[in-house]
């Protein structure tokens, strides 16, 4: 949708987290006379709270609490959130409503070029990876999307030699009907059960990268993941598959700060976009090298007691968890799984583990910790002990046991394999908690 498009219209925003609150600062200021309206599910003290420069806005509409979706029939136009699925708000439309998101007004009208970068795990540190690159080649970059800021705040700014890295969640894809430019693809794997009817659905969002590319764009997928190559070869883009062998023929994977496999497949895509744009090879090496990778994904935090510390509190399926365990090797011997069940299963998860006879130490979260466990005692055999379990409902005790029950030399990998959502707000809260009580319990 143009921007031109939304001129004397009635709009609303649907959803005022982070990015509704951007969509509504870059209207105010595009069109100051707008009729514009706000819908969210926040009551109004809590709205208050949060936004209290809002109701200063005369004539601002402001509709909240249970029944926000029913004011969308009255707009011409509503900007939605990625976490409001379409779905849930079809009932509520009048057949003249149109619906956009911050997404696609980002790219239909961006004069510069978008890197999307999606892919169930490894987006943040390749769209990172990307832009390091880009920036150490010299080249105007920004970093958008959920790993940076909402993309409306610099459309206003944006100019033709503009390159816009955009790490794009499945959700921001759902509805789009734009591609960017460039697009990577990593992965997709079963996730997102609690807002897709099943993994088609997901998919089929996950597909919207390069849905719309034409024959001038670029696709850089993993061709060993079935699903992403599936995609592919409905593609109109020029397609780069890719390849880790690339790494080693760019760079010494000892000057690489990044730890797994899962990680050389992330590396080798954002080389790929790299020389799309041209950046000699001895700049790209150099972006990798200096590279700091980042918080909660496979993050040492330390080593104290004799027993080192891994955050990877994005982990949110038991792929991820696997991979984490693959890359530190054998000396993992406590791990922290478990969190919010949104159905998803831990068959091979629970397998990984029986194979891992180094692993001793078990700290279980609800509520798919039960789950979990479930699952290793129904795949244990006469010739494998099983390791120790400890079910917790707090960080605090969870870090107690790591102490308590990991041996001198041994790691300490939080990895679980959930969302964390039953007892934390986030993963960043639990991240962060891990952090807080591994310092203080190291006394």
């Amino acid at each position: 949708m143009k921007l031109k498009n939304l001129k004397a219209k009635n709009i609303l925003i649907l959803g005022f987290g982070r990015e509704g609150k951007d969509t509504f600062d870059f209207l105010m200021r595009l069109f100051p006379k707008a009729k514009i309206g706000i819908a969210d599910k926040m009551s109004k003290s809590e709205f208050q709270q949060k936004f209290p420069d809002i109701f200063k806005n005369k004539g601002l509409n402001i509709h909240l609490g249970d029944g926000y979706l029913e004011s969308s029939a009255g707009y011409d136009i509503i900007v939605k959130t990625p976490g409001i699925s379409l779905a849930l708000l079809k009932p509520y439309l009048a057949k003249k409503t149109q619906v956009a998101s911050q997404t696609e007004l980002f790219l239909e009208n961006c004069p510069g070029r978008v890197v999307g970068v999606t892919g169930t795990k490894g987006k943040s540190t390749t769209s990172a990876l990307i832009q390091a690159i880009l920036k150490t080649g010299g080249k105007n970059t920004k970093l958008i999307g959920n790993i940076g800021i909402a993309p409306l705040s610099y459309l206003a700014k944006a100019k033709k030699s503009d390159i816009f890295v955009f790490e794009m969640s499945c959700h921001q894809l759902a509805e789009l009907r734009t591609s960017p430019f460039a697009a990577v693809l990593l992965n997709i794997y079963l996730e997102h059960l609690d807002y897709y009817k099943n993994f088609s659905d997901y998919a089929r969002a996950k597909a919207n990268i390069t849905k719309w590319q034409s024959e001038k764009d670029y696709l850089v997928f993993d061709p060993k993941n079935k699903p992403a190559k599936n995609i592919s070869q409905k593609s109109r883009a020029r397609k780069i598959e890719i390849d880790p062998e690339t790494v080693q023929k760019t760079i010494d994977p000892k000057d690489i700060p990044l730890k797994g496999n899962f990680n050389m497949i992330n590396v080798a895509a954002a080389i790929e976009i790299g020389k799309i744009f041209r950046i000699p090879q001895a700049k790209i090496a150099k972006a990798i090298k200096n590279f700091k990778p980042l918080e909660h994904r496979l993050e040492k935090i330390g080593t104290y007691k004799g027993i080192t510390f891994y955050d990877d509190a994005l982990s949110t399926i038991e792929q991820s968890t696997i991979a984490a365990i693959d890359a530190l090797g054998n000396d993992v011997e406590t791990l922290l799984l478990g969190g919010f069940d949104r159905g998803l299963t831990f068959k091979n998860l629970a397998k990984k583990i029986l194979e891992s006879p180094n692993i001793k130490n078990l700290i279980l979260f609800p509520t798919t910790g039960e789950k979990i466990w479930e699952e290793i005692k129904n795949q244990i055999s006469d010739d494998r002990v099983l390791p120790w379990e400890f079910f917790v409902d707090n960080m605090a005790d969870a870090v107690k046991l790591s102490y308590e029950h990991t041996g001198k030399g041994k790691i300490c990998l939080m990895s679980c394999a959930s969302t964390s959502f039953s007892i934390f707000k986030d993963y960043r809260e639990k991240g962060e908690q891990f952090k807080e009580y591994i310092e203080q319990f190291k006394k």
